[in-house]
């Protein structure tokens, strides 16, 4: 099995600039071993940028290379796409396959997960534009924040004040606003109570149930009757720290454009988004019975457009599905990709294989990612002043009785290590807040004490491990 390792390759700056290589490098370091997927996801992203930096005629030709994975459950697959969606700045979602039925029948139809995509588009674009007018908010919600601790100094009454005493009156009210100010700023004045003006949402809570459900509802009620449904505002008490906090959403809200952001947010879905299709398997395998089954070829059928490409209508227009990256997964264990009706194999053009986990994949798990299981007990113990640490000896013991139980009962992967470590440290979780002794080593003869006799009994290991 090949590794590249993260320490050999220099990092990059942004997805853009990021080779294959960069992009396997990155996921190594939250995944052990699985080169060949790895490498297939580094490619259909690296092919994706390729594509944004060709003629717009001839980009929309080129279609995304979708990829399915086809592995036991435990090695890896979803892990791979969960880390590859914080890497990415893409739209990400992941979906069951299992969970959906064909339309017509109660529960949820495919094209939801493209609406789904979208509403996560909308969050992130939302979410960048908020930090980009951060300041100017926090700066606008200030001085509302001043004009509520300090109101503005009433205009001096014509002939009764000389303009000397009128610029007077201003200067001083000046410098009392900075004084409060700088107290605002030192976080002196957050326990202070203010009335702020607070608006009300009188939209009545209800939903209208139709047979394409309530996001493909084109009529927005509010705006047919833009007076009954009118926004109210109302006074209320609050700490500063609290109405800081409110001000600067309210402020947020104003300057940003929400039309801009719904364009921007559709867009991206379009180009860069990435639907993750677990449990395709499920819905795999050919009926024999007088009519196709409502979980297996029919909902395949519906998926089948949406990877073709299609248009999806949702709650912030049509959304275009030609350009989203599908990767599918599943364990295969009854079925097989052939199974899958030819129409959709056709569209998952790239198929890799991952691999049962072994030993020395275990022993990695348990030292190389940058959460790896080591690491988070021993970041959890010590919260409460235990010093954990373990030898190397101990992690192979414990990575062979990973192995071994995998073999004798279900074969589970690498979530099998979850199992054995808190049964490992079952006492000295327990025992942790009232243990007088704060450095814990563990070696190989605590691991066989807590373990040998659990994994010996496949009966017992059954229920406990």
């Amino acid at each position: 099995m090949v590794f590249y390792l993260p320490e050999t390759v220099e990092p990059a700056a942004s997805l853009e600039e990021m080779t294959p290589r960069q992009i396997v490098a990155e996921l190594d370091k939250y995944v052990v071993g699985q080169a060949n997927a790895k490498r297939s996801v580094a490619i259909a992203l690296r092919n994706r940028i390729r594509r944004q930096k060709l003629p717009e005629d001839l980009a929309d030709d080129i279609l995304p290379k979708n990829i399915i994975m086809i592995g036991p459950t435990g090695v890896g697959k979803t892990e791979i796409a969960r880390r590859l969606a914080r890497l990415t700045n893409s739209p990400f979602i992941k979906v069951e396959a299992s969970r959906f039925t064909e339309v017509g029948y109660v529960g949820r139809d495919v094209e939801s997960m493209i609406r789904d995509l979208v509403e996560i588009s909308i969050d992130m674009v939302r979410e960048e534009k908020a930090n980009e007018v951060a300041e100017k908010a926090e700066q606008g919600a200030e001085e509302r924040l001043l004009d509520l601790l300090l109101p503005p100094a009433p205009q001096t009454r014509g002939e009764k004040a000389t303009p000397e005493e009128a610029e007077h009156l201003r200067e001083q009210h000046q410098r009392t606003r900075e004084k409060l100010r700088a107290q605002l700023r030192e976080g002196k004045l957050d326990e202070r109570q203010v009335e702020v003006e607070v608006r009300e949402k009188s939209f009545p809570a209800f939903e209208v149930v139709s047979s394409q459900g309530v996001e493909e509802m084109d009529i927005n009620i509010k705006d047919i009757l833009p007076g009954l449904f009118g926004q109210r505002s109302k006074k209320r008490r609050m700490k500063v720290g609290e109405a800081m906090d409110y001000l600067i959403q309210e402020e947020e809200n104003r300057l940003i454009d929400m039309d801009q952001v719904t364009r921007q947010a559709v867009e991206r879905a379009e180009q860069s988004g990435i639907i993750f299709v677990d449990e395709i398997d499920k819905i795999a395998g050919r009926e024999q019975g007088h009519g196709p089954d409502v979980s297996r070829e029919g909902v395949q059928r519906d998926i089948l457009p949406i990877v073709e490409g299609t248009t999806v209508n949702t709650r912030y227009g049509m959304v275009r599905t030609d350009h989203i990256l599908f990767v599918a997964a599943g364990a295969f264990h009854v079925s097989k990709p052939s199974d899958l009706i030819p129409e959709l194999q056709g569209r998952f053009p790239i198929r890799v294989e991952l691999h049962s986990l072994s030993v020395e994949d275990f022993i990695r798990i348990l030292k190389e990612p940058k959460s790896a299981l080591v690491k988070q007990y021993i970041a959890l113990l010590e919260t409460e002043g235990i010093k954990l640490s373990f030898e190397d000896e101990a992690l192979e013991e414990v990575a062979k009785y990973a192995a071994l139980v995998n073999d004798q009962t279900e074969n589970i992967g690498a979530r099998r290590l979850h199992t054995i470590m808190e049964r490992l440290l079952d006492e000295i979780s327990f025992e942790g807040p009232d243990l007088k002794k704060k450095n814990v080593r563990i070696d190989t003869e605590y691991v066989q004490k807590q373990l040998a006799d659990i994994v010996k009994n496949q009966d017992l290991s059954r229920y406990i491990l």
